[in-house]
C-alpha cells in the first residue's frame, strides 16, 4: 500500500529475526480500527514487535484497565478516559499524551435517497433513523450531542437516535441500512468500503470541542520500554504527516 511505504520508508529500526516474538498489547479506542491494521503491519516490518490490538469504545477499554485487563498502551478517542487511568495511578506518567485529532463527519449511503449530504439533512422530515455512538461511552458520541446542542438540532433529531455502544458499532448500522443517517468519526468515512457505498461532509469543527486523541503507558507492564517506543514512533513526523490519510490530523 502506498500509505504503508509513505510512513517509514525503507527504514527499519531493528532486526525483525531478532525480535519476532515480541509483542505489545494495545487497547485502541473503535475509531482506530481501519487505521491500526496499516499501523501494525508497518510496524512489525520496521521492528519486529507484533501489536495484540483489543478495540472498543473508550469508555469500556478505560473500565477493563482500572479493573485489572492486562495491557501495555491505552490509545484513547480522547483525553478523558485516559485522564481516568491516569488518576487511577496506573499510568507510566503524570498526563495522557496526545497523539492524534479526530474529525466528527455525517455519513450517508449513495442509495439513501438523501444526496447531496448537508449537515441540514439532520432535520429532513424523511430522516426517521440517526446512529450516534453513545455519548456516555464514546468520544465520538459525545461529540456529536455537543453538535447538535450547539447547532440547535438536539431536540428534533435525537427521537431518531439509533445508538451504538462505539463509533464501529454505530457506522454498520448505518453501512447495513439500519440506519439513514449517522454521526461517525472521519477515519471510517475515509476508508475505500465507505467511501464506495457512501458519502460525507465534515461536521463544522467550531460545533463541538476538539477530539484529542490521546495514549497512556500501562505502570505496571512488563513491556514499558516496547510501549514507549512505539508512542514514540506514533509522533514521528513519518506518522504523523500521514495522519490526514487515515482520517485523523497531527498534533504537531
Amino acid at each position: 500500500m502506498v500509505l504503508v511505504a509513505s510512513l517509514l520508508g525503507a527504514t527499519t529500526l531493528a532486526g525483525p529475526r531478532a525480535l519476532a516474538q515480541k509483542k505489545l498489547r494495545v487497547a485502541a479506542a473503535a475509531d482506530l480500527q481501519p487505521a491500526m491494521p496499516i499501523l501494525a503491519e508497518q510496524y512489525l516490518k520496521a521492528t519486529g514487535i507484533k501489536l495484540m490490538v483489543s478495540f472498543g469504545s473508550s469508555s469500556v477499554l478505560a473500565t477493563q484497565i482500572l479493573e485489572g485487563a492486562p495491557m501495555d498502551i491505552f490509545l484513547g478517542a480522547d483525553f478523558t478516559y485516559p485522564e481516568k487511568v491516569v488518576a487511577a495511578g496506573l499510568a507510566d506518567g503524570t498526563a495522557p499524551t496526545p497523539y492524534a485529532k479526530g474529525t466528527l463527519v455525517l455519513w450517508a449511503r449513495k442509495d439513501s435517497g438523501l444526496l447531496p449530504l448537508s449537515i441540514e439533512r439532520l432535520t429532513d422530515p424523511r430522516v426517521k433513523t440517526v446512529a450516534i455512538a453513545n455519548e456516555l461511552h464514546a468520544p465520538y458520541g459525545r461529540a456529536a450531542a455537543d453538535a447538535l446542542r450547539k447547532m440547535k438540532m438536539y431536540d428534533a433529531v435525537s427521537p431518531h437516535f439509533v445508538v451504538g455502544e462505539n463509533i464501529a458499532q454505530t457506522a454498520q448500522f448505518v453501512e447495513s441500512g439500519n440506519a439513514q443517517l449517522v454521526l461517525i468519526s472521519l477515519t471510517t468515512a475515509s476508508t475505500a468500503h465507505f467511501k464506495e457505498i457512501g458519502e460525507y461532509v465534515l461536521v463544522p469543527t467550531s460545533q463541538y470541542p476538539p477530539i484529542l486523541q490521546c495514549a497512556v503507558i500501562m505502570k505496571n507492564s512488563d513491556r514499558k520500554a516496547e510501549a514507549h517506543a512505539f508512542l514514540d514512533w506514533l509522533l514521528t513526523p513519518a506518522v504523523q504527516e500521514n495522519w490526514q490519510k487515515l482520517g485523523l490530523a497531527a498534533v504537531k
